[in-house]
């Protein structure tokens, strides 16, 4: 262990993973698009946390969210405020625990934290690729994702898990590769966005594309942000992730100054919080990311190849399921976490299904809360390594750069 490592656990924090570092997978061989494109070449940022057993049987792919990334727990330096995004499930004897797994994240493609992206100098250009960069899908991530599992020497996942958009992935991982997982753990998603969410996330991207600092997505060459447009977008985004009830407990109608002011500044603590939310944002995302992030989402729908038969689409799936919902997610509502149930046990499948209690809304699923970490974690501990696909597996790409 590091000294940083001793620090952090001297200081109360011996549950997390410490200081960890990113890696970077370079992979030369072109990936195909959805979208009709490719790219020639592309680089994927990862973190790891635990170490890989003997038999490489216990290895856990954790899938990003929406303005996720690769840092999912630990810290980067011993002066972080804050760990990874889900640092409260990942690490020692936690319901992802590192004594027992490897566990693996990596930013996405198309991400604005090293992997490639808009931010990524296109080859052909010389430039940052910018509005450039070409639409990317689920299934995009998914097969970017399996070359990295094989760059990694690994043959399969003891586990696939993800929540929102993360949770996304994990249902077309069990679609697209079948052999190469063997639980498939689905949080807070859906089997394809409603009319509504669509709406929202065209609202949101509306709001970048019109700001006047958006420049058709070249703001970088115009040395400048489309501030304003993101800063809307986040705090619509983020007014959809919480409950009612959860912004009613947290802000209720208290005034900043405590007496009304008659005007359009901030009055209300919660108009604060989401300008905060919002300006905060700008400072860590990029514009085109966010435009990509919701498009992939709206484009998700692994039925649609069968004739939007859910159950169809499922009939190939080897996993044994995980399926999480959370009562006051309005975005992902529980409904939605049980159309795939339905869809699953009607294609023959075993999966297990809980609806946690929780009034914090779509955020849920990056919380503390004691019965959902006891269900991810009696889940876990009942995984059978043994299980794990164990088919050979050799790089499928030239690759460079260190595990």
């Amino acid at each position: 262990m590091s000294d940083a490592s001793e620090k952090l656990t001297q200081s109360g924090l011996s549950r997390s993973v410490g200081i960890v570092e990113p890696k970077t997978a370079r992979f030369s061989e072109p990936l195909a698009l959805d979208c009709g494109r490719s790219l020639p070449s592309y680089e994927l940022v990862y973190e790891t946390y635990g170490q890989l057993n003997a038999e490489r049987s216990n290895a856990v792919l954790i899938c990003h969210a929406l303005s996720g990334d690769h840092h999912a727990a630990g810290f980067h330096a011993e002066t972080d405020r804050k760990p990874g995004w889900w640092d409260s499930a990942i690490g020692p004897g936690k319901p992802i625990d590192t004594d027992r797994f490897f566990v693996v994240c990596l930013n996405n493609l198309g991400g604005c934290k090293g992997s490639t992206g808009p931010l990524s100098i296109d080859p052909v250009s010389g430039k940052p690729y910018g509005p450039d960069f070409p639409i990317v899908t689920v299934k995009d991530w998914v097969h970017s994702q399996y070359r990295l599992m094989q760059y990694l020497g690994l043959s399969g996942w003891a586990a696939v898990i993800g929540g929102s958009l993360g949770g996304m992935q994990v249902l077309q991982w069990s679609i697209t590769y079948p052999d190469a997982l063997a639980h498939a753990i689905v949080i807070a998603a859906a089997p394809r966005l409603s009319a509504q969410n669509i709406a929202f996330n065209e609202v949101a991207r509306q709001a970048i594309i019109t700001d006047p600092e958006f420049y058709g997505g070249r703001y970088a060459e115009h040395n400048t942000l489309p501030r304003r447009g993101l800063m809307l977008a986040r705090m619509l985004g983020h007014i959809t992730y919480l409950s009612d009830d959860a912004m009613r407990a947290k802000f209720g109608r208290e005034l900043r100054s405590g007496k009304v002011q008659y005007g359009f500044d901030v009055e209300f603590q919660v108009e604060s919080y989401l300008r905060y939310q919002g300006t905060s944002f700008v400072d860590r995302f990029d514009a085109n990311t966010y435009l990509l992030m919701t498009k992939a989402l709206d484009y998700f729908d692994p039925a649609q190849a069968s004739n939007d038969d859910l159950v169809a689409a499922l009939a190939e799936v080897k996993a044994h399921f995980l399926v999480v919902s959370f009562t006051s997610d309005w975005r992902f509502s529980p409904e939605r976490s049980r159309e795939i149930v339905r869809a699953l046990l009607a294609s023959g499948k075993q999966v297990s299904y809980a609806e946690i209690e929780s009034n914090h809304g779509h955020d849920a699923f990056l919380m503390t809360i004691p019965y959902y970490h006891r269900v991810l974690a009696g889940y876990m501990a009942n995984i059978d390594l043994a299980s794990t696909p164990r088919g050979a597996s050799s790089p499928v790409c030239s690759t460079e750069g260190a595990v």
